[in-house]
């Protein structure tokens, strides 16, 4: 068991409001722990920034980022199952930028090998690698990586919080401390006496951290159960503090117009119209794009519309066309990576039969339904900022950098998101604040970039190629190739993040493609890296958006051409190579009522998809509605291994299961003379309420260890409904969006 490193006693200071009188407690280590970014205090007891109990009550001092997907409530519980207390009771607040935030689970994704069929010894050495994270300031939400992060430290410090509360009791009472329990938020003593937490917070910051003892499995009262959200109440009654409600005394609002050549900058610009705006303060020249400084958000956006701009040219192809050649020119060159090479694919077996097969997918925006905002201010020795972000200590290095502060100079006030998918890892839209705050010293500044502005200066998903040969033979799949085109998220977006250069294979490039757990005997996936062109980063499920899509497809194609029940082909694959991939199947199969034939009017496809850990199978059937077509149902299946809240787990697989539809069906970026041409959701849709199908989410705990949630459930969204768009049509797609092929309701 993890042992608690002892930390000297310091008080607690989020932005300018200290919590006193408390002691907090928590787990981070490794050999020597990170600094601790809490403020000494006379008196004062901290031991860790994640728990903290005074006479208000628990505090948890959470470092991921709420965007919906319901860490705060998670960890709560994970606390709340140590701790004896009701998750509902326990305050939740965001921590500082600070390396001791570290996300421990990201970095071991990154270690060789397929995943699924990775040892304990494997999982214990990724553990290793992800404590390295604190070493690079790595303090991110993403990946799908919270639970795995959280789930023992959490515990660990609600059980170091119970044993040293109990040890202040048992001092008070003098009583040892086995004879004590704990229930509710009190510590309970031979004799009916009854005390406290928080008459008992002052005595326990006095003593030194308790070793602590996780409970069974068997004992657990919260985890593995629904646990209500805890910030229901304030996100339905329109009090939760998002980016956007951001406000200072003495704010200004801003709002940007940049280039929408990628990289290129400003010959000049003629402001004569807006500057008589209503509403307009100031104007400023940022260099390579400019701002207007205004009374309100509105105002500011009308003024910097009417600001006429000589614009630098692109410096790449500027047309989707030509953008496409580059990556397909990309197959001309070694493969970066070759992550499975299992058999011969240089040689079709005898009597065989050939499929080949091109897909090709577009650029993707993230489209989070909060516009892009942050919220600065800078007062020449000092910088402080509130942002929506999934990366407080990248915000703070970019930060410090931009001014030439020290990064301890850099306060970031983490809010909650309006949706991240990822593009809030990138750090443009909060540079941009801190670059116009420069210029408003001593004045809060909160800028907010229109929709059109969001549209044309994304992060991209990267467009993508997948060229496959695949073979079968007497009704066996028994070869197939894969090779993958596109743009490195990790070499463009993890490069930015780290500020490292990023060399060497790209397992991720190729992620849901080497590793989905099929028994093929001739089996090799190449990933070739395109050039940069248009900015790309982390999109929700990053590279097994595209190749969970090429992947599958593939199989779908292999099944018809060998005559088989598309399920029935890849639940043999599966129970050859994994078990818990063969259940998500066996599932889906049950839960849809699968029977290999559907009648007049009616498809059904299915999907399977490994990725971030956990092996997802989807079923979706579409029906022909007088020529239009309308997805009616759809049944998931995930296999997590260990699932803290099962309802909040189906709400993840749902949301990227719509997620994944949403692309699939309307996702497409396009460029025009080096620029994009989507502006808004008028020309860049989703699905809607009306449109989304009615769906069944089953969640399984069988597979040995912790899979990811929020991502998992995008991947086999495309290929399940291309797949179920064939059975019903006879037309293969092998290109997206649907709406472009098909008559979608």
């Amino acid at each position: 068991m993890a042992s608690l490193k002892k930390i000297a006693r310091r008080s607690f200071l989020v932005g300018s409001a200290a919590i006193l009188g408390g002691v907090a407690f928590g787990t981070y280590k490794y050999h020597q722990p990170a600094p601790n970014p809490l403020e000494p205090g006379e008196g004062k007891a901290v031991l860790n920034p994640f728990v903290f109990v005074d006479q208000s009550g628990v505090t948890l001092i959470a470092p991921r980022a709420e965007m919906g997907q319901g860490v705060r409530s998670s960890w709560a519980a994970l606390i709340a199952e140590e701790l004896d207390v009701d998750p509902a009771q326990v305050n939740v607040i965001h921590g500082p930028a600070a390396k001791a935030y570290y996300n421990s689970a990201m970095m071991a994704e990154a270690l060789p090998g397929r995943g699924y069929n990775a040892s304990d010894f494997q999982h214990s050495l990724g553990q290793i690698v992800g404590n390295f994270s604190k070493f690079l300031d790595l303090q991110v939400t993403g990946g799908s990586s919270s639970m795995k992060d959280g789930f023992t430290r959490m515990r660990l410090a609600g059980a170091s919080a119970r044993e040293t509360l109990k040890e202040a009791a048992a001092q008070r009472l003098g009583v040892a401390r086995a004879l004590l329990e704990t229930e509710n938020g009190y510590v309970l003593a031979p004799g009916d006496v009854k005390l406290s937490y928080a008459e008992l917070a002052t005595e326990a910051a006095a003593l030194e951290p308790q070793e602590p003892e996780l409970r069974p499995a068997a004992q657990w009262k919260y985890i593995g159960k629904p646990v209500p959200r805890i910030d229901m109440t304030a996100k339905v009654t329109g009090t939760a503090g998002f980016g956007v409600d951001t406000r200072i005394e003495g704010m200004k609002f801003a709002a940007i117009k940049q280039n929408p050549h990628f990289g290129a900058g400003m010959r000049g610009f003629d402001a004569s119209t807006a500057k008589d705006m209503a509403g307009v303060e100031q104007i400023l020249d940022l260099g390579d794009a400019v701002a207007v400084v205004g009374s309100n958000t509105w105002l500011a956006q009308q003024a910097v519309e009417a600001i006429e701009v000589d614009w630098e040219p692109a410096t790449y192809p500027k047309t989707t066309d030509a953008i496409f050649a580059e990556i397909e020119a990309a197959f001309d060159g070694s493969a970066n990576s070759t992550m499975r090479d299992d058999g011969d694919v240089d040689s079709l077996p005898d009597g065989a039969e050939l499929i080949e097969a091109e897909y090709r997918l577009p650029y993707l925006a993230h489209a989070t339904m909060e516009p892009m905002n942050a919220t600065a201010l800078y007062t020449g020795d000092a910088l402080e900022i509130w942002a929506p972000n999934q990366g407080p200590t990248v915000v703070q290095k970019a930060a410090a950098a931009l001014t030439g502060l020290d990064t301890e100079a850099v306060t970031v006030n983490t809010t909650f998101l309006g949706g991240g998918f990822g593009r809030r890892i990138e750090v443009d839209y909060t540079n941009r604040a801190v670059q116009i705050a420069q210029q408003l010293k001593g004045t809060p500044v909160q800028l907010t970039w229109s929709r059109e502005e969001d549209m044309r200066h994304d992060y991209y998903r990267p467009g993508a190629i997948g060229r496959y040969r695949a073979a079968v033979k007497d009704g066996k799949a028994v070869m197939v190739h894969g090779k993958i085109a596109a743009q490195s998220t990790t070499q463009e977006g993890a490069g930015r993040m780290l500020g490292l250069p990023m060399s060497g294979p790209d397992k991720g490039h190729v992620d849901a493609a080497f590793n989905q757990p099929l028994a093929i005997p001739n089996f090799r996936v190449e990933g070739y890296i395109a050039k940069p062109m248009i900015p790309v980063g982390f999109w929700r499920s990053v590279a097994a958006s595209f190749n969970g899509f090429f992947s599958d497809s593939i199989i779908d194609e292999m099944a018809h051409k060998a005559g088989r029940d598309p399920l029935e082909f890849r639940l043999e694959l599966a129970r050859a190579e994994w078990e818990p991939a063969a259940k998500v199947l066996e599932t889906v199969r049950d839960m849809s009522g699968w029977t290999g034939t559907t009648p007049a009017g009616i498809g059904r496809g299915v999907a399977l998809a490994y990725s971030f850990g956990t092996p997802v199978a989807q079923v979706i059937e579409v029906a022909d509605r007088d020529g239009d077509i309308a997805i009616t149902k759809a049944w998931i299946a995930a296999d997590l291994g260990l699932v803290v809240d099962p309802q909040n787990t189906e709400a993840q697989l749902f949301s990227g299961l719509a997620y994944g539809l949403s692309a699939a069906c309307f996702g497409e970026i396009t460029f025009d003379n080096g620029a994009v041409e989507q502006e808004n959701f008028p020309d860049y849709d989703a699905m809607r309420m009306p449109s989304m199908p009615s769906v069944e989410v089953a969640v399984l705990q069988q597979q040995k260890h912790m899979g990811g949630a929020g991502e998992p459930g995008t991947p086999p969204a495309a290929p399940a409904l291309t797949n179920a768009l064939f059975d019903l049509t006879g037309k293969r797609a092998r290109e997206l969006p649907l709406n472009k092929q098909f008559s979608l309701l």
